[in-house]
């Protein structure tokens, strides 16, 4: 086997597909069944759909939605708005990986799923990979792929593990009136909330907060009421919009601390090489992004084209150059969020400079991939 992707998700699928495309025999190993809910913004900017189309997604098929607006609220509620300039689209999570999924399919990718990777080991040049049926699988080549945090991080002890996150991640579907071609970000205490519309009719309700703001009340449910519902903003989304999830995607224990592209020789891609923070959002274009640069030079690699050291420098380099600034300003903005007299005062430096606003939110989104 060439190629082993630990992980199913936009990174993986994507990689997963190109590397087939390209001739290499590809295994994916994914611990769910397609389709799936994932906890997830679901918006995208327009710096990936043309490479996105390119693969054989059609996305106006798909039902995917014009965004190209931004609302940003403090817990108070007090209100600013804005024109993305670049823009983008909604889609869910659940449509999307599951149309990359019978792409990947089509293409000769074999899938392993409702499996999990127990440990990943490297020697005499090659991969041994431990899945939780029994199977060792080898290959040439690793690709992780398996998201904010994973079983392999703590195999790899990876240094972001040593350190407990504090982080919960809430995500519903909605039907809602809210306008199509906007996304907004709702501050509360200690958290934010995204809103933004995706396919039929639908929207992503999707909310950052830590198990501190969640103990007090017992429930998620008992801390939206208490907590969430102080945004005015928030409180008339919960009161009147239909919630089509009987229950909501939940996911904890996630980390924003810088990571490493490359550990042990496996090369990382998409969340698990670094999770992009909002200003809007926009880990799934980065993790289409990556997907196709772990796909080229893995290709190089499979060809004979580059060493096993040439490969792994260039792509730690060229994963800085394109993604390591858009991280660091992730992450530095994300202190306005969830910080009520911060982000109070946010929404004033930005409502009376936009053009600073606009300047932040294009740090978050990149330039259009070439096809």
């Amino acid at each position: 086997m060439d190629v082993i992707i630990i992980g199913g998700g936009l990174a993986g699928l994507v990689s997963g597909l190109e590397l087939a495309r390209a001739g290499h025999l590809v295994t994916i190993v994914e611990r769910k069944t397609y389709p799936f809910h994932k906890v997830c913004g679901e918006y995208v900017s327009n710096e990936v759909r043309p490479y996105i189309e390119s693969l054989g997604v059609n996305l106006q098929v798909l039902g995917a939605t014009h965004i190209n607006r931004f609302q940003f609220t403090s817990p108070s509620g007090r209100l600013l708005e804005t024109v993305l300039d670049s823009g983008g689209f909604g889609i869910s999570r659940y449509t999307l990986d599951d149309t990359l999924y019978q792409l990947g399919q089509s293409a000769g990718v074999r899938f392993l799923l409702g499996k999990q990777v127990e440990s990943v080991h490297f020697m005499a040049n090659r991969f041994s990979v431990d899945v939780n049926d029994g199977q060792v699988l080898t290959s040439r080549l690793v690709i992780g792929a398996f998201g904010k945090r994973s079983k392999i991080d703590k195999q790899l002890q990876r240094s972001f593990v040593q350190k407990p996150s504090p982080y919960l991640g809430v995500k519903y579907h909605i039907r809602t009136d809210f306008p199509a071609d906007t996304i907004a970000l709702h501050n509360f205490s200690d958290g934010y909330c995204g809103l933004s519309s995706i396919e039929d009719g639908k929207h992503c309700l999707c909310y950052l907060t830590t198990r501190k703001n969640l103990r007090p009340f017992g429930s998620i449910p008992a801390m939206e009421r208490a907590v969430l519902y102080q945004n005015p903003h928030l409180k008339r989304i919960y009161e009147q919009a239909e919630f089509i999830y009987e229950k909501p995607e939940v996911i904890n224990e996630f980390s924003f601390a810088p990571k490493r592209a490359v550990e042990q020789h496996i090369l990382m891609a998409g969340d698990s090489a670094g999770l992009i923070t909002p200003l809007c959002g926009n880990g799934m274009a980065l993790a289409i992004h990556s997907g196709k640069l772990v796909s080229e030079l893995g290709s190089a690699f499979l060809r004979g084209q580059l060493t096993r050291q040439e490969l792994e420098q260039r792509y730690q380099a060229e994963w800085s150059n394109r993604f390591a600034r858009r991280l660091w300003v992730g992450r530095t903005v994300q202190r306005l969020f969830g910080d009520q007299w911060l982000s109070e005062v946010a929404v004033s430096v930005f409502g009376s400079f936009k053009p600073l606003l606009r300047g932040v939110i294009r740090q978050t989104h990149g330039d259009v991939i070439p096809v």
